[in-house]
């Protein structure tokens, strides 16, 4: 086995079984390390929009790759779907939501890195993971180029090439060979992210798991106000 084959055939079964059995071990022996370790009260300033900017376009990039790569060839088509406008629109909006998570991000990573407070209280693991993030999100941005010159061509082989291998990959069947008409950009990018996943469990990422979204369905909460009258 060659190491294209390793990489693209068997290391992202690995990721993802170090993302699982990692999560659920820390879970259940270190939930006390089981948090986002938030720095907010340390050092407010653009906390808030860097913290923003990077969540909406983190998410939002996830769930884009989530539905572009895994969503069948065929149906695309039947909803009139064409190749090459799926591929504008995985364009724009990895332009758009991309920018928006790089901008929140370094302002993130400089605060972490600049600011005494936090820099005191910050873990190596904690800038290590928002480095990684940040040149695998640059790596992605850097493909967009390139995906406009395959589009502007009307080529939209890339696209449904490294589609078709993610779809094999959650199929359970991985085939590497499926990537041979992809760029090394894309397959440098396609490490780094999987490699988000394996380094997952022993930082805190693990938050993630955590999203409360039983608040968006719970019940109303009546306040009074308790009024005090001064004689």
């Amino acid at each position: 086995m060659n190491l294209h084959d390793f990489l693209y055939g068997v290391y992202p079964y690995l990721a993802g079984t170090v993302f699982l059995i990692g999560s659920w071990v820390r879970f259940d022996r270190e939930q006390y390390t089981w948090k986002t370790d938030s720095s907010q009260l340390l050092a407010r300033g653009n906390m808030r929009l860097a913290s923003n900017l990077f969540h909406v376009g983190i998410i939002a990039i996830f769930f884009g790759h989530l539905v572009g790569l895994l969503t069948p060839h065929s149906l695309f088509l039947a909803m009139g779907v064409s190749d090459l406008a799926h591929q504008y629109v995985a364009i724009a909006a990895g332009s758009v939501f991309g920018t928006l998570c790089l901008i929140g991000g370094v302002m993130l990573w400089l605060r972490r890195l600049t600011n005494p407070r936090v820099r005191a209280v910050s873990r190596k693991m904690d800038i290590f993971i928002l480095s990684w993030l940040l040149c695998t999100l640059l790596l992605g941005l850097s493909t967009i180029p390139v995906s406009l010159g395959h589009a502007g061509h009307g080529n939209a082989t890339v696209m449904i090439a490294l589609a078709d291998w993610a779809q094999s990959v959650a199929m359970f069947r991985a085939d590497p060979a499926l990537l041979a008409p992809v760029d090394t950009l894309f397959k440098v990018h396609l490490f780094f992210g999987m490699t988000v996943f394996l380094l997952f469990p022993f930082t805190r990422l693990v938050h993630i798991w955590s999203v409360p979204l039983g608040y968006l369905g719970r019940a109303y909460q009546i306040v009074r106000h308790k009024r005090v009258t001064a004689y």
